[in-house]
């Protein structure tokens, strides 16, 4: 078994001790809206950012009138696809995991539910095996996970329709790389205590972990892109997080919020 089969492997045993696709039709079906479970204060923090995903980047293009062509990337079992498509836009769904736990797998129920379903397609988002022009093309809590930042966002950019929009959703941006690697650092001495014998296969991806403005920054100048940054409003426990960590002398956290850039026309 390759490297990324074992991570592939390894991430949907982990997700299911997690607790990811444990809730049945009813959790599926709501998605983001869990308030309930193991997983509440995560959705309630996602929940917010698809949101705000929804006011400020689908609603005003939904003015035209005309249905919208989006792109989900990362997008586990479908969820934001499922949501998208029941607003009367075309989808597809675009996820190197087939798995039934939250992988594409897991979103069969979905598709029964529309009238026009969604497309699946297992690739990565390194490698995109399409041709079409998206109108909206976002990296659903997935970006962090690129190995090449320049590569991932080039490909984005290739399937984009000029004039149409790349969003961030829901990755770990911080305001300085320092705290950055000490969470890459924290999270690999953890490994083996959190993960047990799977931990070898979760770190065997050279991925990015994080972003700063300053790195998207950097590998987006060669693609013209300019990145604008939409501030969310989170619980207010998420918000207190930074007062919480200068309290107790640790590490400034990450941020989520919503970070959009629209391709140039040619």
């Amino acid at each position: 078994m390759n490297t990324a089969a074992r991570f592939r492997a390894a991430y949907a045993e982990h997700r299911a001790e997690e607790g990811r696709g444990q809730g049945g039709l009813v959790e599926l079906l709501a998605l983001p809206y869990v308030h309930t479970g193991p997983l509440a204060r995560q959705w309630g923090v996602r929940a917010r950012t698809f949101a705000r995903f929804v006011r400020t980047v689908l609603a005003p293009r939904e003015r035209a009138g005309r249905a919208l062509r989006v792109l989900d990337l990362g997008a586990g079992n479908g969820w934001l696809c499922y949501r998208v498509a029941l607003r009367g836009h075309e989808c597809v769904a675009v996820d190197w995991r087939r798995d039934a736990v939250d992988g594409l797998g897991a979103g069969a129920p979905y598709l029964e539910r529309l009238t026009t379903p969604f497309a699946r397609v297992a690739a990565s988002f390194d490698a995109l095996p399409l041709d079409a022009a998206f109108d909206v093309v976002v990296f659903n809590a997935a970006i962090h996970y690129a190995t090449s930042l320049k590569t991932t966002l080039a490909q984005a950019i290739g399937v984009t329709g000029p004039g149409g929009q790349v969003v961030i959703l829901d990755s770990p941006f911080y305001k300085r790389a320092g705290d950055g690697e000490r969470m890459v650092v924290e999270k690999r001495d953890a490994a083996t205590r959190q993960w047990g014998a799977r931990a070898d296969a979760l770190l065997a991806l050279p991925a990015i972990e994080y972003l700063t403005r300053e790195r998207l920054a950097a590998a987006s100048e060669p693609l013209a892109l300019i990145w604008r940054r939409h501030r969310v409003r989170y619980p207010w426990w998420y918000e207190a997080r930074p007062f919480l960590a200068l309290l107790r002398g640790r590490r400034h956290p990450s941020r989520f919020d919503l970070w959009e850039a629209t391709v140039p026309a040619i």
